[in-house]
C-alpha cells in the first residue's frame, strides 16, 4: 500500500525594511514623506498534518481479511505478519530485531498515543522497511462511540505517525475488531483501508510461546494476514513464538509480504 508523503515544515519569512547608510560627514536628510514604514509580519505557523486533506476512498462493506491477489503474488506462498498495540520499549525492539535476522517484512499497527510517546521506535520500524498503520488514539472500542469521536480517534492517531515519519499511513485496524458502517465511513474519510486478519492466536491473552507458535501453524494459509502484538501488556511469549515460526514459514515455502 503506497503511503503518500507529507511535508511539512515550517517556512520563515523575513521581511528586511530598507536600510539607509550615512557617510559619517553628511547631514542628516529627511524622510521621504507619503511613504508608510515598512513593518514586518510574521508568517503564520503551517496547519498540522490533518486526516481532512487524505484523499477519500471507496467505503468498504468489510475489512481486508486476507492478503489481496496480485500477479507478484501468483504462483508463490505469501504471509502477511501484523503486529498491534505498539510501539512498545520492551518488546518492539525484539520484534524486529527477528524479523530482521529472516528478512522478513511485516505491518505495524500503532496506537496514537504509544507512537507519541516513543516516536523513535516509530522510525524504527520505517528504516526497517516495514509498514506502519494506525490502530487509533487510545485503543478505544469504536462501536461504543459517536461518529465524531470515531473520526477522532483514527484521525489523530493518523496525524500523529505522520507527523513522526514524514509520511501518512493508509492502514487502519480496529481494536477489538470492532467494524461497522460509521468505522468503515470515517476511514473512508480519511483515506484509511480497513484491514483485519485471518490467523488468531490469541497471544494477547498469554497461553504460552508452544500454543501461539501451534496456532499460527494450524490456521496459517496462502495469503493469511496474521494477527500478533508487540504492545498492551507482557508479550514476551510472542517473541519466544515469533522466534521458532518463521523459520517453519520460511522452510515451508511462504514469503512475507505487507497487507
Amino acid at each position: 500500500m503506497t503511503q503518500q508523503r507529507w511535508t511539512g515544515g515550517r517556512r520563515v519569512f523575513l521581511a528586511l525594511g530598507g536600510l539607509s547608510l550615512l557617510s559619517a560627514c553628511a547631514e542628516p536628510q529627511p524622510e521621504s514623506p507619503g511613504l508608510p514604514p515598512v513593518t514586518a509580519r510574521p508568517s503564520p505557523a503551517p496547519p498540522s498534518p490533518s486526516a481532512t486533506r487524505l484523499p477519500r476512498i471507496p467505503v468498504q462493506k468489510e475489512p481486508r481479511y486476507v492478503v489481496p491477489a496480485t500477479p507478484g503474488n501468483k504462483g508463490s506462498r505469501v504471509v502477511a505478519l501484523t503486529f498491534d498495540d505498539g510501539p512498545d520499549p520492551a518488546y518492539t525492539p525484539q520484534v524486529l530485531r527477528i524479523l530482521r535476522k529472516h528478512h522478513a517484512r511485516a505491518t505495524f499497527f500503532v496506537i496514537g498515543q504509544q507512537a507519541s510517546a516513543h516516536p523513535d521506535l516509530v522510525r524504527s520500524i520505517v528504516d526497517d522497511g516495514h509498514t506502519v498503520g494506525t490502530h487509533t488514539w487510545s485503543h478505544a472500542n469504536l462501536s461504543r462511540l459517536p461518529a465524531g469521536r470515531v473520526r477522532t480517534e483514527v484521525g489523530r492517531a493518523v496525524d500523529t505517525v505522520a507527523t513522526t515519519i514524514g509520511r501518512i499511513p493508509a492502514l487502519f485496524r480496529a481494536p477489538y475488531g470492532s467494524w461497522s458502517r460509521t468505522v468503515f465511513e470515517a476511514c473512508a474519510t480519511l483515506g484509511q483501508t480497513s484491514v483485519a486478519w485471518d490467523v488468531d492466536p490469541r497471544d494477547w491473552d498469554n497461553p504460552g510461546a508452544g500454543r501461539i507458535r501451534a496456532e499460527i501453524l494450524d490456521q496459517v494459509g496462502n495469503r493469511s494476514i496474521v494477527l500478533t502484538h508487540d504492545g498492551g501488556g507482557d508479550r514476551s511469549q510472542t517473541v519466544r513464538a515469533l522466534r521458532s515460526v518463521l523459520p517453519v514459514l520460511i522452510d515451508t515455502g511462504y514469503r512475507f509480504v505487507g497487507v
